[in-house]
C-alpha cells in the first residue's frame, strides 16, 4: 500500500517549531531529559514510578504510516437522498474477501451529499474515503431527524481460561512492562492476559472517594469491583512475565484486603481491524441542543483495532467522535471538530471521547465553548496521546470521570480554555478522580488545572498558561474539604527538551524511520 495525504479544509495547524528538527528548547525536566549520548534518561520515585513510554500510541502501536486502500466503488452525489446508495456501496465492499487485511475503499466523489440515515461500517478492511473536506472536497449534509453521522462497530468477545494465577509483587510500579505471577507455567509468548486491580474499600477511602453526595443522594465513584485491563505477553521467563506495552496504572497489595491482582488468559475475538475513514466533512443543521434533546452526532467506534480516521471533519454535531473501550491502537490524524452554536446545558458535549487505549490524536483540530475538546471516560489504562493538538474557544481538555491513566498532553494549545487534570470531585453523578500517572508536556493553556492523587502523579513539564490547583468540586453545602495536593509543576512557563515527548520515545523505540513514518 502506498502512503498518500488527502485535501483538507483544516489546513496544518503545527508550526516549525513543533517539527522535531526544529531548535530544542533550552531547559529541560529532571523527570525525563535527554543524556550525554542522546537516549532519554528516567527519573524515578522512590517506589519506581515514572514518566511512561508513550509512544505505543497509535496505528499498529505507533510509528506505522496510514495505508492507502485503493478503491472498489464510487458513489456519485444524486441530488436527494444519498444514505442508501452510500450504505449499498459499503456493504458490497465489505462482502468483498480480506487480501493482506483489506477488502477495500468505497469511495465518495468531490460534491455535497445528503444523508438522512446513519452510515454503518460493520466489516474488518473497509476504508471510506471522500475526496477532501474543503471546499472543493466531499461534504455531507446530515438532514432529517437528529441522527449519527457513522457507526463502526465490531462486537468484542473475550472470552477466559478461568483465573489462571495472581500478582505476586507487593507494588507494581506504573510504567513497568513485567509483572511476578504465583505460576506462569501455562502462559507464553503471544497470549492475552486480563489484569483485575481490585476496587476496595480501602482504596477508595485512600482517595478520598467514600464520602460523595449531591442533591442529598449518595454517590458511588466506581462501582466495578475490579479495574481490567488486557496485555499481550512478549516473554515469560520463570514466574516473570514481560508485556508488549507498560501498564499505565499501579498496583498496591496494602489495599488490596488481603486478595490479589488476578491474571487470566483470554481470548478476544469480534473486533473489527484496517478500518479507515478519510477525506470528508459531515455538516449537522446548526441548532441549540439542551440536555435531554436528540442531537446530530458524528463518528462512533466500538471495538475496533489497528485503525484510522484522517482528516474528516465535523460540524455542528453535538457530539463529535467517540472511541469505546473496546477500541485500541487507533490514530486520529489531521481531524477537526466544529462547534459554531454552543450547547445551552450545563452538561457539555465531547469533541473526542477516549475510552480506548493506545490511542493517538495526531493534529487535530477544534473550536467552540462550552465543550470538552478532549475527554477520557472510566476505568481505563492509556497509553492515550493528543500531540499538536489546537483548540479555539472557551472548551477544555479534561479526563471526565472515574479514573483513568496515561494520558499525555503533547504540544497541545487551548489559548482560550483549559487544560484540567483534576478531581472532579461531586460533579455528574460522582466523577472524583478523573485520571492519574498522566503527563501534560510543553503546551499551553489559558489554565492549567491539575491536582495529584493520592499515591499517583500527575506531571506539568514545560507548560505555559496559568497553573492552578482547582479545589475539591461539592455541591448542596456539603462538607468542606481539604486542599488538594497540587501536581508537580517542572519548568513552568518554560518549554523543555525534547520538544514533544512522545516524538523522542518513538523515535528511541523504533527508529527515526518510524517518526517519518506517522509524517514528521
Amino acid at each position: 500500500m502506498k502512503n498518500t495525504s488527502l485535501p483538507t479544509r483544516v489546513s496544518l495547524v503545527i508550526s516549525a517549531a513543533f517539527l522535531l528538527t526544529s531548535n530544542a528548547p533550552a531547559a529541560q525536566s529532571k523527570w525525563v531529559y535527554p543524556g550525554p549520548l542522546g537516549k532519554l534518561v528516567y527519573q524515578y520515585t522512590a517506589r519506581g514510578d515514572g514518566i511512561p513510554d508513550f509512544s505505543y500510541a497509535g496505528y499498529e502501536g505507533g510509528g506505522v504510516a496510514l495505508p492507502y486502500v485503493p478503491a472498489k466503488q464510487t458513489v456519485k452525489p444524486s441530488g436527494g437522498d444519498d444514505t442508501a446508495a452510500i450504505q449499498k456501496a459499503i456493504d458490497e465492499v465489505s462482502a468483498l474477501p480480506l487480501v493482506d487485511g483489506f477488502r477495500g475503499a468505497v469511495e465518495l466523489t468531490a460534491g455535497e451529499f445528503h444523508c438522512a440515515g446513519t452510515l454503518a461500517i460493520a466489516a474488518s478492511g473497509v476504508v471510506l474515503r471522500g475526496a477532501g473536506d474543503g471546499d472543493k472536497g466531499t461534504t455531507i449534509e446530515m438532514t432529517g431527524e437528529p441522527h449519527l453521522g457513522l457507526r463502526i462497530a465490531g462486537h468484542l468477545d473475550q472470552t477466559s481460561s478461568g483465573v489462571e494465577t495472581y500478582i505476586t509483587d507487593n507494588y507494581v510500579a506504573e510504567g513497568t512492562m513485567t509483572i511476578h505471577v504465583a505460576y506462569a507455567g501455562n502462559l507464553k509468548a503471544g497470549d492475552t492476559i486480563l489484569i483485575e486491580k481490585p476496587v476496595t474499600q480501602a482504596w477508595i477511602d485512600f482517595m478520598g472517594m467514600n464520602n460523595l453526595y449531591r442533591d442529598g443522594k449518595a454517590e458511588h465513584w466506581i462501582r466495578s469491583p475490579n479495574l481490567e485491563v488486557r496485555r499481550q505477553i512478549a516473554a515469560v521467563d520463570g514466574d516473570t512475565l514481560t508485556l508488549t506495552v507498560p501498564l499505565t496504572d499501579d498496583y498496591d497489595s496494602r489495599f488490596f484486603d488481603g486478595g490479589h491482582a488476578l491474571v487470566s488468559k483470554v481470548t478476544v475475538t469480534g473486533q473489527l481491524s484496517q478500518v479507515g475513514v478519510e477525506g470528508f466533512r459531515f455538516v449537522a443543521p446548526a441548532r441549540r441542543v439542551a440536555l435531554g434533546e436528540r442531537a446530530f452526532g458524528g463518528v462512533s467506534i466500538r471495538d475496533v483495532v489497528d485503525s484510522w480516521v484522517r482528516e474528516v471533519g465535523l460540524t455542528d454535531t453535538t457530539n463529535g467522535m467517540s472511541v469505546n473501550e473496546g477500541c485500541a491502537r487507533m490514530t486520529f490524524l489531521k481531524d477537526d471538530v466544529t462547534q459554531e452554536v454552543a450547547v445551552t446545558s450545563h452538561a457539555k458535549p465531547a469533541d473526542f471521547a477516549c475510552n480506548g487505549t493506545q490511542i493517538l490524536f495526531d493534529r487535530c483540530t477544534g473550536s467552540g465553548d462550552s465543550t470538552f475538546y478532549i475527554v477520557t471516560q472510566a476505568g481505563q489504562q492509556g497509553p492515550v496521546v493528543a500531540l499538536n493538538c489546537k483548540f479555539m474557544g472557551n472548551g477544555h481538555i479534561e479526563p471526565h470521570q472515574r479514573w483513568s491513566t496515561g494520558l499525555l498532553i503533547d504540544n497541545c494549545e487551548v489559548p482560550g480554555g483549559g487544560i484540567d487534570l483534576m478531581n472532579r470531585g461531586e460533579m455528574g453523578t460522582g466523577h472524583g478522580w478523573a485520571i492519574g500517572w498522566s503527563v501534560v508536556w510543553n503546551s499551553e493553556a489559558g489554565e492549567l488545572g491539575m491536582n495529584q492523587p493520592p499515591g499517583s502523579m500527575i506531571w506539568s513539564i514545560g507548560n505555559k498558561g496559568e497553573q492552578s490547583d482547582p479545589a475539591f468540586p461539592v455541591f448542596d453545602g456539603g462538607p468542606a474539604r481539604a486542599a488538594l495536593t497540587p501536581a508537580t509543576v517542572d519548568s513552568a512557563g518554560v518549554p523543555v527538551t525534547p520538544e514533544s515527548l512522545y516524538l523522542a520515545q518513538l523515535k528511541e523505540r523504533l527508529g527515526e524511520r518510524a517518526v517519518r513514518a506517522i509524517g514528521y
